[in-house]
């Protein structure tokens, strides 16, 4: 007797649901099993101190904020396509970031979002998450730029020569776009681009702009109560130079989201023992604002994995 195509189609689908929250929480368990800097005694008795309630209550809402502003970023752009609740956002949000802590620089966030529309959707989702992720990758580059450029004043972080080689090849990117907007590449040019992004109503563009400002506000300042919560007694301005300088260098190189904590927290102990600080404080940082920002919300998108349907064709 031939199973249906419908029912094998289902056990495929929950095959696939079963391995990529199986893989998550592998890998989840196998970088954690690893990681010999996260100490549970000293963890507990800085959080039970009464004087740093406060700023983990903080980092708390910081944590929060940083994957709820991004729901909101999400709901007010995919609502060009159709009306998106926040729970929907929720769901596409955090399913997403699932399903891409297997692929380099989360890429697979797209196709997992793409999965709640309609196919004939599929193009604008993309671009849209393109254009969602776009402006996060802007302010990492202006402020990371700035933080490293200020940090480089008083400490030498990097050679003055990269910052200027850096700064020129930028400045010429922008000028080649700014003259070659009518080179097309199987179709698509600058000016199809930019015709796109101008179809987006002015207000969404202006709502993305200012909840990417405060999620990568949200973000930078996570690291910066972490590193005053286990002592580091940097200037603020100092801190948090050096966090967005880390935000720029780890955004630039390929890299895994399950990988994430080790690449970021590699380039924190080059940047950190410029400043005198010590390295089992800036890995223990590292492996909690992992554990913040993509264990925890990998952990609820992974119910919304298990619980997605496809849709009927």
């Amino acid at each position: 007797m031939k199973i249906p195509y419908d029912k094998t189609k289902q056990y495929l689908v929950l095959l696939i649901k079963i391995l990529v929250v199986s893989g998550a929480f592998y890998y989840i368990y196998n970088q954690l099993s690893k990681d010999d800097t996260l100490d549970l005694e000293l963890l507990t008795s800085i959080i039970s101190k009464p004087e740093n309630s406060l700023s983990v209550i903080l980092l708390l809402l910081l944590t929060f904020s940083n994957r709820f502003v991004e729901i909101l970023k999400w709901r007010n752009l995919s609502s060009t396509i159709k009306p998106v609740t926040i729970a929907q956002s929720t769901k596409q949000v955090l399913s997403a970031l699932t399903l891409g802590i297997f692929t380099p620089n989360g890429i697979g966030e797209y196709a997992g979002k793409a999965l709640y529309f309609d196919k004939k959707d599929t193009p604008r989702v993309i671009f849209l998450n393109m254009v969602c992720n776009g402006i996060q990758v802007i302010y990492a580059i202006v402020f990371g730029l700035l933080g490293l450029s200020i940090l480089n004043l008083f400490h030498p972080i990097v050679p003055n020569h990269y910052l200027y080689i850096t700064y020129a090849v930028i400045a010429v990117v922008v000028t080649l776009l700014f003259f070659v907007r009518n080179f097309a590449i199987k179709g698509y040019s600058i000016q199809t681009i930019i015709k796109l992004i101008n179809e987006i109503p002015k207000k969404k563009h202006h709502l993305n702009i200012g909840l990417a400002f405060l999620r990568y506000a949200s973000f930078t300042h996570q690291y910066v109560i972490l590193y005053y919560l286990f002592g580091v007694e940097l200037p603020y301005f100092e801190l948090l130079c050096a966090v967005s300088a880390i935000y720029l260098l780890a955004s630039s190189l390929p890299n895994f989201q399950f990988l994430e904590f080790a690449v970021k927290g590699s380039i924190a102990m080059f940047i950190f023992s410029t400043l005198g600080v010590s390295q089992w404080i800036v890995a223990l940082v590292a492996t909690l604002i992992w554990l913040l920002n993509i264990v925890l919300p990998v952990s609820i998108g992974s119910i919304f994995v298990l619980t997605f349907r496809l849709k009927k064709d």
